[in-house]
């Protein structure tokens, strides 16, 4: 395998994972993306430009986890290394539960497919496989990858598989983003090694119902997103955002925590009639009202579905 080419683009949205029931296996791509330019230079090293999210505290070296999935794209495919020169312009909180660390991964390796001659031995399963590889779970990478909502799974031999699924275009993910920032290694840290088998029962039956809700009965998404699995476990490490989801729900939302934490994911329910791009939803008035007109530190933001997952042009010419 041999580099062809020396410069690429990626764009990879933002992902919630979870939903509630789904625990590390279903998620959904937000329209909120970074993007990232790489070019491949004769002189060896690294050089990384980063702007927005995660300026000036990311590494600039080696150690930045888009180059770290670059290098283990072509390490896989057996093309050679080369230095590097990034320009990252990231729009995705780091730190907040919305896949910031499955974006950057996802864009070095999709990079990687752009820059070597046979961009078919990174298709997206084995993107998918090396992502979770380096991740530890699918639940972000698939829906950034593929787009839309995505159930994903690890085979008993350890490949890694995933699928879309249909999303009624009248539900509306509302994002709250809280000033705090909490890693995925603390909020895993104080999940429990076993769960009780009525928990586990209720949870294998909500999963089920949130594919029905999505797809066909957006009425149904406040029962199918009910959690007994990792939510109520997390309480102690983000008391605030589990105190929003329950007053949420109190108040009839579909609220849940947007994976590991610490944002928080309503899955509203478009007002009809409103466009698809920058839609009103039933829970509008219930989200304010909660809020009482003082954020504290908190962003809220309504963003569409995006349904194409990650892009990717090399030169000017899209490609994947």
């Amino acid at each position: 395998m041999r580099l062809l080419a020396d410069r690429v683009r990626v764009r990879v949205p933002a992902t919630s994972a979870n939903l509630g029931p789904g625990f590390d296996a279903m998620g959904v791509a937000l329209a909120l993306h970074d993007e990232v330019e790489v070019r491949a230079v004769a002189s060896p090293g690294v050089h990384v430009d980063v702007e927005g999210e995660g300026a000036g505290t990311v590494p600039g070296d080696e150690n930045h986890l888009v180059v770290q999935a670059i290098r283990a794209a072509l390490d896989h495919v057996g093309a050679p290394q080369a230095g590097l020169a990034l320009v990252c312009r990231n729009a995705i909180p780091h730190g907040r539960g919305l896949g910031s660390s499955a974006a950057a991964v996802v864009a070095g390796l999709v990079a990687a497919r752009g820059l070597i001659s046979e961009p078919e031995a990174l298709d997206d399963a084995t993107v998918l496989t090396l992502a979770t590889r380096i991740e530890g779970h699918p639940d972000n990478a698939a829906p950034a990858i593929l787009g839309g909502a995505t159930i994903a799974w690890t085979g008993e031999g350890g490949g890694v598989g995933a699928t879309q699924v249909e999303v009624h275009p009248d539900v509306v993910p509302v994002v709250m983003i809280p000033p705090t920032h909490l890693s995925t290694k603390a909020a895993r840290g104080v999940l429990p090694t076993s769960v009780p088998h009525a928990d586990a029962a209720l949870q294998a039956g909500r999963a089920a119902l949130l594919v029905q809700a999505l797809g066909r009965r957006p009425d149904l998404l406040l029962d199918a997103t009910v959690d007994r699995l990792h939510q109520e476990y997390r309480r102690s490490v983000m008391p605030d955002s589990l105190a929003l989801v329950d007053a949420l729900r109190r108040r009839g939302v579909a609220a849940v925590v947007s994976g590991a934490g610490p944002t928080v994911l309503a899955l509203a329910r478009r007002v009809p009639g409103e466009p698809a791009d920058a839609p009103r939803t039933d829970a509008d008035a219930v989200i304010a009202e909660t809020f009482g007109g003082t954020l504290g530190g908190w962003s809220i933001r309504t963003l569409a579905i995006d349904p194409v997952g990650v892009r990717l042009e090399v030169g000017a010419h899209p490609i994947g």
